[in-house]
């Protein structure tokens, strides 16, 4: 397969039935909005959204990361776990941060030496990590001592603490944070403290919203105090909590040729994973308030596009409010300035740079305007993969 140029994206458009819930909230505890063509709209952040469909291609793939600070608190938890003096397996663990660079990662002191920056890295570096320090044990146990040593001295004025010296290998260090799983090379990693550590992210996602006015709805609850005294009702608890309803617009993009990139040039598993990417992207929902509002819908209707030089966003298509259809209901109205809005693009835009498009749905009538229709999800995301790898200026 030839390689991409100069870009190829794989763009996910879906609509999306959203029953009473609270997917999102903000820090004044309240579901998230969005305020939009004039209206208030119910809204979902993309981080939510991007963090359960990464668990979920996680556990597809077995192959685990993790976003922390506290790589040097968890190397020293696993060597006192494996029987290391308490002092050496924090020592090694300041180490590990120390020697990650020629001037090593910054640290926050006053946060018992958590890095200042989040990492995002394979979850078993930690063995790898602890193995290393293993290795070179006698060499931590030399250093600390001479940390101690300077540290009881008699001061011959205002004490500074030296900066500590790299004692593990740097590039072997380095090496090891460097490493990625399936979703660093789809969601990318910000780490610039690290030489190439750092990996663009292949996926971009929009926070999903309500195709028409929604504002938060009250539900007011009590708890019933089952061991309440004799003759005695009344309430454990009262409180007003707030849910969302609506049919929401959601979109993804993949970059290809960023996904390829980043897999050194492997085409073959940049599809793979890009069928993986689709199906978790459809299926998952995030899971806050899961257990009091079980929300648990599929999409009313999920179209794809592939396309060269750049993704189109089909946000616009409800940037005046939808109204419902005069039975009630947002789906087939939803639905229609969707198909006008593609159409509207494919003429404004032509169709050079548009490879493939096609859709899955439950509703009953051919839609216009969205390519091909395919009988369910399955063969969808067969049909994405596939036409993802066709040459540039191919149109089906």
């Amino acid at each position: 397969m030839a390689a991409y140029a100069p870009a190829r994206y794989a763009d996910f458009h879906i609509l999306h039935p959203l029953p009473a819930s609270l997917l999102n909230r903000g820090e004044d505890d309240l579901p998230k909005t969005l305020n939009l063509g004039g209206v208030v709209r119910a809204l979902v952040s993309s981080q939510s959204w991007k963090r359960a469909v990464r668990l979920r291609l996680e556990d597809v793939l077995d192959e685990h990361a993790a976003r922390t600070r506290m790589l040097p608190l968890r190397v020293a938890d696993a060597l006192r776990a494996a029987g290391w003096p308490t002092d050496l397996a924090a020592f090694a663990g300041t180490q590990i941060v120390r020697s990650a660079t020629t001037e090593g990662l910054k640290t926050e002191e006053n946060q018992r030496g958590i890095t200042s920056a989040t990492l995002y890295l394979p979850r078993d570096v930690l063995d790898d990590l602890t193995d290393l320090c293993t290795e070179h044990r006698p060499n931590l146990e030399e250093a600390l001592a001479k940390e101690s040593a300077a540290q009881t001295a008699p001061a011959k004025g205002p004490r500074k603490k030296p900066k500590a010296e790299a004692v593990l290998p740097t590039p072997r260090v380095a090496s090891v944070i460097r490493r990625r799983t399936a979703t660093i090379n789809l969601f990318g990693r910000m780490l610039a403290e690290v030489p190439d550590a750092h990996v663009d992210g292949a996926v971009q996602m929009a926070p999903a919203f309500t195709v028409h006015a929604s504002s938060p709805q009250p539900d007011y609850f009590t708890t019933v105090e089952d061991w309440a005294a004799p003759n005695e009702a009344g309430s454990a608890h009262l409180q007003t909590a707030f849910f969302t309803t609506g049919l929401l617009y959601r979109y993804a993009t993949v970059n290809l040729t960023e996904l390829t990139r980043n897999l050194n040039g492997d085409h073959e598993q940049a599809l793979h994973l890009l069928g993986l990417f689709a199906d978790a992207f459809i299926d998952v929902m995030p899971s806050a308030k899961k257990t009091s509002t079980a929300p648990h819908t599929y999409p009313h209707l999920v179209h794809y596009t592939i396309r060269d030089r750049r993704p189109v966003s089909y946000a616009g298509a409800f940037e005046q409010p939808v109204k419902h259809a005069p039975g009630g209901g947002y789906t087939a109205p939803a639905i229609t300035a969707l198909s006008q809005h593609a159409a509207g693009l494919n003429r404004l835009l032509g169709t050079r740079r548009l490879v493939g498009r096609g859709y899955a749905t439950l509703h009953p009538d051919p839609i216009e305007h969205l390519g091909t229709a395919h009988a369910g999800l399955d063969d969808l995301i067969d049909a994405l993969t596939k036409t993802a790898a066709l040459p540039t200026g191919t149109l089906v």
